[in-house]
């Protein structure tokens, strides 16, 4: 009887009698804790304070608890929410409930205020400082006024970026449940986005070397999403790439990648400039994550947009692979399911 119950409990879940030993347990107990705990003391097991003070309360005066638990299994390290719950005889019933998404979750949302006021209070106090300074002793300076008003030109464009960066990880992240439905031909986004960047590339002496971009490659896609996805890839490869360097484009099919177990087509930018430490590629798609900041920040990068690429990847059901090395350039990689 009390097996059954436990079965068609949802949380991991397990009884405790008023000796302190574990009597009966459900099959999460066993995959949270790697083995069954029947004939365990509780006391061994829960070791942390404010839970297991929880769990004497109940066994010992039927006062129902809670407490935050972190348990480190062989997936890593999982908060819960342990409750404890008399149910007669000085016997309790204690499940746990995995907080884990939720506090990473919280994190995620902390540390993202966090950068973005980081982020936006550099340019405006430096609009404010510049605004006062005009307004006083530079009041009669032209030259001061030109010299500041491109400043203050620049930071103000730097807060559109961050704008419209942010609106745009918004947005995907959004859509990234629903899958698009449309035919894109890459070949026709990627020489698309190329000719929009000529103009940069002919300013920065890069050259773009393209294979395969005439033939068609078809996507089960949004193309705005594909568009903004190269855009941002190759723009990084020019800000990066070196002066008077090669960025090489490519597309190509794979009868099978192993990882999304189907067919696939392969687009791959890489450039020719100083390459990335090993250290850093792990860490390359977080939001406002940049391996040199001041160099990202002179070159008007808000660290948005490899988060944004990811989020895009992600929404098309493909995969993103980095590679990198030092005085040798990088490669960025998509990979997207073959639309047979």
């Amino acid at each position: 009887m009390i097996e059954a119950l436990l079965k068609g409990i949802p949380l991991p879940t397990m009884i405790v009698g008023s000796d302190r030993i574990v009597t009966h347990t459900n099959a999460g107990i066993s995959e949270i804790f790697g083995r069954d705990l029947a004939g365990e003391n509780v006391v061994n097991l829960i070791r942390q304070a404010q839970a297991s003070a929880a769990i004497e309360a109940c066994l010992d005066n039927g006062r129902s608890g809670a407490a935050r638990f972190v348990l480190s299994n062989h997936s890593g390290e999982h908060s819960f929410q342990l409750s404890a719950g008399a149910i007669g005889n000085g016997q309790a019933v204690i499940s746990f409930e995995d907080q884990t998404r939720h506090e990473e979750d919280d994190a995620m949302r902390r540390d993202f205020v966090a950068n973005i006021s980081h982020e936006l209070r550099t340019p405006l106090t430096s609009l404010m400082g510049f605004i006062e300074t005009l307004r006083g002793p530079a009041r009669g300076d032209t030259d001061a006024q030109d010299r500041f008003l491109s400043i203050m030109e620049r930071e103000a464009e730097r807060m559109s970026r961050m704008v419209s960066d942010l609106l745009s990880l918004s947005r995907v992240e959004v859509d990234e449940r629903v899958r698009p439905r449309d035919q894109v031909d890459i070949s026709g986004v990627l020489r698309s986005v190329i000719a929009t960047l000529e103009g940069k590339m002919s300013d920065a002496d890069i050259t773009v070397n393209a294979t395969n971009l005439e033939n068609a490659f078809i996507v089960q896609g949004d193309r705005d999403q594909l568009t903004q996805l190269f855009l941002n890839l190759i723009e990084n490869a020019i800000k990066y790439g070196g002066t008077g360097k090669t960025i090489h484009v490519s597309l190509s099919t794979i009868a099978r990648d192993q990882p999304l177990r189907q067919p696939a087509i392969k687009a791959e930018i890489r450039d020719e400039g100083a390459g990335i430490d090993p250290l850093h590629l792990p860490r390359l798609t977080e939001r406002f994550y940049r391996v040199d900041d001041h160099r990202n920040r002179n070159q008007g990068g808000t660290g948005l947009g490899l988060a944004i690429v990811k989020h895009i990847v992600k929404r098309h059901r493909g995969r993103l692979e980095i590679s990198s090395k030092q005085e040798v350039g990088s490669q960025f990689t998509v990979f997207f399911p073959q639309k047979s």
